[in-house]
């Protein structure tokens, strides 16, 4: 806005005291101000508010409005509650300077000018950030000129001052702007991400306010073009795969205007998305005709030659065939009705995307295909770590996965979805992705098995009795474990005897009663009675091996 709209403004009362040319001068923010040297707060184009608290005498105007000028603030508008008429010595100081000055009748608050001043100054700026957001949506949606995502943040930044960033539904970061201060905390991330999922899941209209530690955020849905006004799509099919924007700042009481403006910054990063997704069209497909190879028992040298394809699309620049991993997922929903696949499939892309190698050159390098309501990832190891490095088991693993989006998953599948994952050793050739496969969704299984909207298991686990128990039918499950465990939980509901975390500890302990005791910071003649107890209730001897092994499988299954 400029000088001249101020003065022109009457509920303002702001009188002209000097300056008459230079009116046209524009005001880019205001500023309230009583100190001598306020040049630190000055980034030039302010209206400058004060009071003259800092004027003593007729010397101090002088170097005031000096540093003033200096910092090229537009203009002065100075009070008259303090002093009444404005001093003489000010006016000759201002006019010296060329520094248009006002004088603020006593009745108006220096806050009406403010608000006045901030509220015209953001209606500009959110008009000439639209231009400008259209103008980069021609440029993004003609070809990749624009710069991606991370240009428009910068936008909303210089020209809005709002903190912003881009996330996946999983809390992966995938843009920010510069004056964001770099990455938000994965914890916040996390938080952000499950807060939106659980909001789109109920129905909610965006924009979402949550509060994260002092910040209050408001989370902004990017929905990509292909999916926009899709209405007889059930929201569980894009919920889990649908970015978010993520804006540092309270969205209840913005105009209209500036919620517009929002949206439509949402629809330009959607370009961006939608253009990501067409870049993986190619590594679907080789992921889609690796899978089929391995599933009809095509022979390794032909499965091999596909994968020497691969591999350069995946690693570019590597050289030598890679190891390889393969990752299994399902998403089940309740009453089912929705085909999982392309769900766990997108899924997939998102928790693997760069997980051995964070650098930027080496994103996207993951193939995922599905068929029916399996998706399979086929994930290329640019190295494995030899034993005498200290590690005979590279690559990926199932816990480290789903640490950082366990949560915000958990949100986004609600109380009527499952995401089970299963992971696979690395292997070195065409003849072990067959078995890795199969790894994999094995696997899988036995993380289904277990309770949890969202869970993994890797190969590790699948040397040991826990490969058994998925397969061992619910009703056997139940009455096995009701039959040893059932008179220990109605005891301990009774006498809070703590039978079965003792139990626990006992096994874990490997039968040690010293150790045991010591976890558990009891007396030992106290261990020996609390197992007495247990042997007791159950008829067992947990001095026999079958029948600690009976318990152990028991606390595994309930």
């Amino acid at each position: 806005m400029r000088l001249r709209a101020l003065l022109d403004t009457d509920a303002l009362g702001l009188r002209l005291l000097g300056g008459e040319g230079e009116l046209d001068r524009t005001v880019r923010g205001v500023m309230t101000t009583d100190l001598k040297d306020p040049s630190r707060y000055l980034s030039g184009g302010e209206l400058v508010l004060t009071g003259l608290a800092w004027r003593h005498d007729a010397e101090d105007s002088e170097p005031f409005v000096r540093i003033l000028a200096s910092a090229g603030v537009s203009a002065l508008a100075a009070g008259e509650a303090e002093l009444g008429d404005i001093p003489d010595d000010l006016v000759v100081a201002c006019a010296r300077h060329r520094l248009p000055l006002f004088a603020v009748n006593e009745s108006v608050a220096f806050a009406t000018i403010t608000e006045h001043v901030v509220r015209q100054v953001s209606g500009e700026r959110a008009g000439d950030l639209a231009a400008v957001v259209e103008r980069h949506r021609r440029m993004m949606t003609s070809g990749p000129a624009g710069g991606g995502p991370d240009v428009v943040l910068d936008l909303l930044g210089t020209d809005l001052d709002l903190r912003a960033w881009v996330l996946s539904p999983a809390g992966r970061p995938v843009a920010g702007s510069k004056l964001a201060g770099g990455e938000l905390p994965a914890g916040t991330r996390a938080e952000l991400a499950a807060a939106h999922l659980a909001a789109v899941r109920t129905g909610r209209r965006g924009p979402h306010r949550v509060t994260v530690g002092p910040a209050m955020y408001s989370l902004f849905p990017v929905r990509s073009s292909g999916r926009a006004g899709g209405g007889s799509r059930d929201v569980r099919e894009s919920v889990l795969s649908d970015w978010l924007l993520a804006v540092e700042a309270d969205a209840g009481d913005w105009p209209e205007e500036r919620l517009d403006l929002l949206q439509g910054v949402t629809q330009l990063i959607a370009v961006e998305r939608d253009r990501r997704d067409a870049a993986r069209t190619v590594r679907r497909r080789l992921a889609q005709e690796v899978l089929e190879l391995v599933q009809a028992g095509a022979a390794p040298t032909e499965i091999a030659a596909r994968l020497r394809v691969a591999a350069p699309v995946l690693l570019p620049g590597l050289g030598a065939a890679p190891h390889w991993q393969v990752v299994v997922a399902r998403v089940e929903w309740d009453g089912g009705g929705i085909e999982g696949g392309p769900v766990a499939q997108a899924l997939l892309e998102e928790i693997l995307v760069d997980p051995l190698s964070p650098g930027p050159e080496h994103s996207d390098r993951i193939a995922v295909a599905h068929t029916g309501a399996e998706a399979v990832a086929l994930v290329p190891l640019p190295a494995v770590p030899s034993a005498e490095d200290g590690s005979d088991d590279p690559g990926l693993h199932a816990d480290a996965l789903l640490a950082a989006v366990r949560e915000p998953l958990s949100a986004g599948l609600d109380d009527d979805g499952r995401l089970t994952i299963g992971v696979s050793a690395a292997v070195h050739s065409a003849e072990g992705l067959r078995g890795a496969l199969e790894e994999a969704r094995h696997a899988r299984r036995v993380a289904a098995a277990r309770p949890g909207r969202v869970c993994a298991a890797g190969h590790q686990e699948l040397a040991s009795h826990v490969l058994l128990l998925p397969f061992v039918p619910d009703d056997v499950r139940r009455a096995f474990t009701a039959r040893l465990l059932d008179p220990l939980r109605e005891y301990d509901g009774r006498h809070r005897a703590e039978l079965i975390p003792t139990l626990e500890a006992f096994l874990d302990c490997d039968g040690s009663w010293t150790r045991c005791a010591a976890r558990l910071h009891l007396h030992v003649n106290t261990l020996r009675y609390r197992v007495g107890r247990i042997e007791q209730l159950t008829g067992r001897d947990l001095s026999r091996l079958e029948d600690k092994l009976d318990f152990f499988l028991a606390l595994r299954m309930s």
